[in-house]
């Protein structure tokens, strides 16, 4: 739940003569609440429920937090004190759609799920009070612009399923590729074919939990040299690219 000066700030923005649309991209909070607290600026009362407690299953939870914090996001509800987490699944991987259902409804088991179709991908989404406390990296605006760390339990999770979070972290934010020269052997030219795998994210901090866990499982890479303000991370070299082949795999 948004905080009160969290929401004064919001609604002190619209009343430079903003539109909701422009205040909602810049400060991450739906339009829909923004519009609420015009008519009502404190939050309701909250019900006291039970917290669930830990992650019923900790390898599920490792891959959906690299999903999270590659391609998804948490979002108050405008008019109750729960919250939905939505997972942005492109619609050329239905295999990762399925996977990452799957992860939800083991981290916690009878929660409803469904997909929100949008174009050319769908929000794979389940509501809850308790996302925040899975997932503290929730706050507002966008990831890149807010300091990202892993609480220590977080850390206890993914150092214990450290592919299961790196295999979230490319399903979300990276991909698999097939790259191809010509070399010429004998005097005639001969393709040759190699694989390899690229992470790309804006923030840095991301992108260091990407790298600090590849060194754990003893995967070498290395960052491209860009122009823009994305970091993409390069994993080429043959061991490497075989153990990511073996716990990862290409996306479908």
């Amino acid at each position: 739940m948004y905080d009160i000066s969290t929401r004064k700030r919001a609604l002190a923005l619209v009343s430079q003569g903003r539109s909701l649309n422009s205040v909602s991209k810049e400060t991450g909070i739906s339009r829909a609440a923004i519009r609420s607290w015009q008519h009502r600026l404190e939050p309701l009362p909250r019900l006291a429920t039970p917290d669930p407690g830990p992650p019923a299953d900790d390898s599920a939870y490792s891959y959906l937090l690299g999903l999270y914090l590659g391609d998804g996001c948490i979002s108050a509800h405008p008019r109750s004190t729960g919250y939905y987490l939505r997972i942005a699944c492109a619609d050329a991987w239905p295999g990762l759609m399925q996977q990452c259902r799957e992860a939800i409804t083991k981290v916690r088991p009878g929660i409803g799920v469904y997909a929100l179709k949008k174009q050319g991908y769908s929000m794979v989404t389940s509501y809850s009070r308790h996302w925040p406390q899975l997932f503290p990296q929730h706050g507002p605006g966008k990831k890149h612009n807010r300091r990202i760390a892993l609480e220590p339990w977080q850390q206890a999770i993914v150092d214990a399923h450290p592919w299961e979070f790196i295999r979230g972290l490319i399903h979300s934010d990276g991909c698999r590729i097939t790259n191809w020269t010509t070399r010429m052997v004998a005097g005639e030219s001969k393709r040759y074919e190699y694989p390899r795998y690229f992470f790309t994210n804006t923030s840095s901090d991301i992108v260091r939990l990407f790298t600090d866990t590849l060194d754990q499982v003893g995967v070498e890479w290395k960052p491209l040299n860009q122009s823009r303000a994305a970091v993409t991370i390069s994993i080429a070299r043959k061991p490497s690219v075989a153990l990511m082949d073996t716990h990862v795999g290409p996306k479908h």
